[in-house]
């Protein structure tokens, strides 16, 4: 059997997208709590979500088409895989960490505030799953706005924090020289 370039890249793409997302419930966590989901999206799914993300840059940034919102959509689209990364919010209930920068966890989950956990356990997660994309030879990039837009999308019920990770194997990178003008 004759396998073209197409098919074996589309597999190997797959391929990672799996063992990101072990790598990502894997990874160490704070307090041994596990919080963490993931997803992968392909095709019109993630083209949906680089809808959400141009809707997003409409919305709050009037259209500016030099906004990173666009720029992270048109990266999303030429990627064949998004794999995203969420974490459950929620309170640790560890005495004396104030990391969230609240007095303990009941006045952080009072004010509406966010472990500081839940973000450690997700940058840890992230950085686990970019390491296989990187083993893999797959380019990749984390995308808070594809993570954002996928916050919008309520792909899973509950209150999490989402980061992408879209996923490429082409002759170069779509995520490399990546230009914008950021406006502060």
């Amino acid at each position: 059997m004759i396998y073209s370039s197409k098919q074996m890249e589309e597999s190997a793409l797959l391929a990672t997208a799996a063992a990101m997302c072990a790598a990502a419930r894997t990874a160490p966590k704070g307090k041994g709590i596990d919080t963490i989901e993931t997803l992968v999206l392909t095709g019109a799914d993630k083209d949906a979500l680089a809808d959400k993300m141009e809707e997003i840059a409409r919305r709050e940034f009037g259209g500016d088409p030099t906004n990173w919102y666009f720029r992270d959509a048109a990266n999303l689209r030429t990627a064949a895989v998004v794999v995203l990364i969420g974490a459950r919010r929620g309170h640790r209930g560890i005495p004396f960490c104030s990391y969230c920068g609240f007095d303990n966890c009941s006045a952080c989950k009072q004010a509406g505030g966010t472990c500081a956990f839940v973000s450690i356990d997700m940058g840890i997660a992230l950085g686990s799953a970019c390491a296989v994309a990187a083993d893999a030879r797959v380019d990749n990039r984390i995308m808070f706005s594809a993570g954002k837009a996928a916050m919008e999308m309520g792909y899973v019920d509950g209150d999490l924090l989402w980061n992408g990770i879209p996923l490429s194997v082409s002759g170069k990178s779509p995520f490399f020289d990546r230009r914008v003008s950021m406006k502060t």
